[in-house]
């Protein structure tokens, strides 16, 4: 079946067709294209039409699609059995690997999703303080928690409100705007001492690609340091993206609790927070913190993770830096040659451009971008095998297994975009 069939047939059976809204490809003014394999930097659909990738499953192919070491360990621990439901050596050994990558992480819970993990860091800070207010930024998007999803980014950003959310959760939730340390400040002096952590994107990634302004991320470690809150790294995308231990590694900044998904799986769907000792020792059985899940350590994914961190220490990070970053201002050249006002911003191997003529550095200046040129953009570019993100607020990833011959195709589909 071709994927207008599957479409059709998927909108009788889930909403929207889809088990993830933007996946609907709305925004964008078109239909999903139904994923039939991938390998490397390719994908193809079940019609036999090749992609080269930009999305990688948002984020987690950094070694792209069916790495062989990543695949060799997924399938030898799946031989063994798929879940167990009780400890295994996998989950040891990761956390291991772990640990040595991201120090401040001395202990640490493995869960099934980064959405599970920054819900269960948000139990425990406000179970470590006592106190159940949280500060969050507009735009910085944490998975769909309720608590979470006040001013949300990334596919909420498109639904009008959150219906189902009640209204006495999220009004223990504040609200800033990334980068903006005084509104922070002003939470703390007016509720200081019924704030239990301030939880960040350190490089915010689900309103496009929003860089820390010099001092943010210190003054954010300073204040919960100084009001006794807790500050939580949601490193879900940043972890062993930006470097290999993460942005903490990156920009200098030690949190008090981090948030991991999607690299650490391999492909597999996995999720863990983790901090220091004193901390992570008020979760139950020894403490009175209680999180749970019958797949939380899953053999396989913890075998397609450990794979897959092993193989980043050998990679050369700052060669796919470069590349990556040549490839984004040379997009942005051709757009902008085309009478297009891009901004463009990138770290490591992520990158947003803009569709605006001014700087992006929160959730307002996001907005400002023109989606209807992006929608433009999405399109031609998909037609001629180029996959990007069917949102302009999301963020494109390179990965090592991307080429020079891919990046220049995709240049040659850029040139050829009309307006």
């Amino acid at each position: 079946m071709d994927s207008k069939t599957l479409y059709a047939k998927a909108q009788t059976l889930m909403p929207g067709g889809v088990n993830s809204p933007l996946r609907a490809c709305r925004y964008v003014n078109a239909e999903p294209v139904f994923i039939d394999r991938a390998k490397g930097a390719r994908m193809w659909d079940v019609e036999g039409r090749e992609y080269i990738d930009y999305v990688l499953s948002w984020g987690p192919m950094i070694l792209g699609h069916q790495d062989p070491a990543v695949s060799e360990a997924a399938h030898r621990a799946v031989d063994h059995g798929s879940s167990f439901g009780a400890p295994c050596y996998g989950e040891i050994a990761l956390a291991e690997e772990i640990s040595k990558l991201i120090p401040s992480m001395e202990m640490m819970r493995m869960v099934s999703s980064g959405t599970e993990a920054t819900m269960s860091a948000l139990r425990l800070a406000r179970g470590y303080t006592g106190r159940s207010k949280l500060i969050k930024f507009i735009g910085n998007y944490h998975g769909h928690n309720d608590a979470f999803l006040a001013a949300a980014g990334s596919a909420a950003a498109t639904v009008p409100g959150t219906p189902g959310v009640p209204e006495e959760i999220v009004r223990h939730t504040l609200l800033a705007q990334y980068n903006d340390l005084d509104a922070v400040r002003a939470h703390f002096e007016a509720s200081g001492d019924e704030i239990a952590c301030v939880i960040v994107e350190p490089m915010a990634g689900n309103m496009g690609l929003v860089l820390p302004v010099d001092g943010f991320l210190q003054g954010l470690r300073d204040l919960c340091t100084e009001y006794g809150a807790l500050l939580i790294f949601d490193e879900v995308i940043t972890g062993f993206r930006l470097a290999p231990g993460g942005a903490q590694e990156r920009f200098g900044i030690t949190p008090d609790l981090t948030t991991l998904g999607k690299i650490i799986g391999g492909g597999f769907p996995v999720g863990c927070y983790g901090g220091s000792r004193e901390i992570m020792g008020h979760m139950a059985p020894v403490g009175g913190v209680f999180q749970a899940g019958t797949l939380s350590g899953n053999p396989v994914a913890m075998a397609a993770g450990l794979a897959t961190l092993k193989r980043l220490q050998e990679c050369d990070y700052a060669a796919l830096e470069a590349r990556s970053l040549a490839l984004a201002r040379e997009l942005t050249a051709i757009m902008e040659s085309k009478g297009q006002s891009v901004y463009l911003a990138t770290m490591a191997s992520a990158f947003t451009m803009y569709f605006s003529d001014r700087p992006v550095t929160n959730m307002i200046e996001s907005g400002k971008s023109d989606s209807g040129a992006y929608a433009a953009y999405w399109q031609q570019m998909l037609a001629q095998g180029i996959y990007l993100a069917p949102a302009g607020f999301e963020c494109a990833f390179t990965s090592f297994a991307h080429t020079d011959e891919d990046f220049e195709k995709t240049l040659e589909a850029a040139r050829k975009v009309r307006f």
